[in-house]
């Protein structure tokens, strides 16, 4: 099989020939259709990180495919069905945060394309209890950003806990931002988009955001607090200097949601404006099996869009030099 492989922190991809896999115990072998490029794949393949993968590696985390083989005791997967592959790879099951419907704290956990080979590939292992199935009526290019993009941003909108009408700031419009819009206009929020591309605001605007900032031309702050200030701000930009202009763009109240892992990992914020205005930090990582489902379901429904193009694996890095220009309007898409 073909596979796009992480052979050192400082080196390209490189494009492999590798024997298909066989699945173990518990896992499936499936063949892949697609898989999304994103910026955490960047950050894995880069080794940013304070906790690194091992090359060599196969990074990739929105892989969608067919399962071919099942491994001894599978039950819960069938041959021939469409799932997912997401970032969550496998979570034990058992300790406190799996047992109360946080599995994505558990810490026994394992990561598809980060600690186990991910969907840069043609065929890939996954754990069957974690391979999440694909609904019909979803294409398997729609299926893979949402994935990753689509339960993180989702997830991440979730723990705001969106009063309707409330104010939604979102930092960042691109693979994550553009489906973090969708989802912050559906949980009932007033949307307001920033960027600094004007493309990526104009698709802001198209996808239900009531206000857009271009942030190179204007500082988001004073354009938010003219607006009455935003009451959620979700940061998707890879910046800790967006961090903390998010906070300061908070009213009273307000929540920051942090989603982006920038390899510069402090921002400064205010202990004073952050007791007295009542404002909440919270940390959201991806989302759970369940979060996905719900993902799923709203996009077969026709609740969301997905904005994608497509590329060959042999593209790869070409795709990841795209990608750090900027220049991406939404998500690439590999097709297999």
């Amino acid at each position: 099989m073909k596979a796009a492989v992480v052979t050192s922190f400082t080196e390209p991809l490189q494009i492999q020939q590798r024997a298909i896999p066989e699945p173990g115990p518990g896992q499936v072998l499936v063949r892949l259709e697609t898989c999304g490029l994103c910026h955490t794949d960047i950050h894995a393949a880069r080794g940013d990180w304070p906790v690194k993968p091992s090359p060599p590696f196969v990074p990739g985390h929105e892989g969608v495919g067919i399962v071919e083989a099942l491994g001894d005791g599978v039950t819960g997967r069938v041959v021939g069905e469409r799932v997912a592959l997401p970032w969550l790879g496998y979570a034990c099951g058992e300790c406190r945060y799996c047992i109360d419907g946080r599995e994505t704290l558990c810490e026994s956990q394992q990561n598809t394309g980060y600690s186990m080979d991910g969907a840069f590939a043609e065929y890939a292992i996954a754990s069957a209890r974690f391979a999440v199935p694909v609904p019909d009526g979803i294409s398997s290019v729609d299926a893979a950003p949402l994935t990753c993009a689509g339960v993180t941003t989702y997830k991440a909108l979730k723990v705001a806990h969106i009063v309707p009408t409330e104010k939604v700031a979102v930092f960042g419009v691109g693979g994550l931002g553009h489906l973090a819009v969708q989802y912050g206009r559906i949980m009932g929020g007033s949307v307001v988009a920033i960027d600094v591309d004007d493309g990526k605001l104009d698709l802001a605007h198209e996808l239900g955001a009531e206000h857009v900032v271009n942030a190179a031309r204007v500082d988001p702050v004073a354009a938010l607090q003219q607006l009455g200030g935003a009451d959620v701000a979700v940061v998707l930009a890879a910046s800790p200097r967006v961090f903390e202009q998010a906070f300061a763009s908070l009213s009273r109240g307000g929540r920051l949601i942090c989603v982006a892992l920038p390899a510069d990992q402090e921002m400064t914020v205010s202990i004073f404006e952050t007791v007295l205005k009542g404002i909440s930090i919270i940390g959201s990582i991806v989302g759970t099996r369940q979060d996905l489902a719900e993902v799923f379901a709203l996009h077969a429904a026709g609740h969301t869009r997905i904005i994608a193009e497509p590329r060959s694996l042999d593209q790869v890095n070409d795709a990841i030099s795209e990608v750090l220009s900027g220049k991406v309007l939404a998500r690439l898409v590999f097709e297999y």
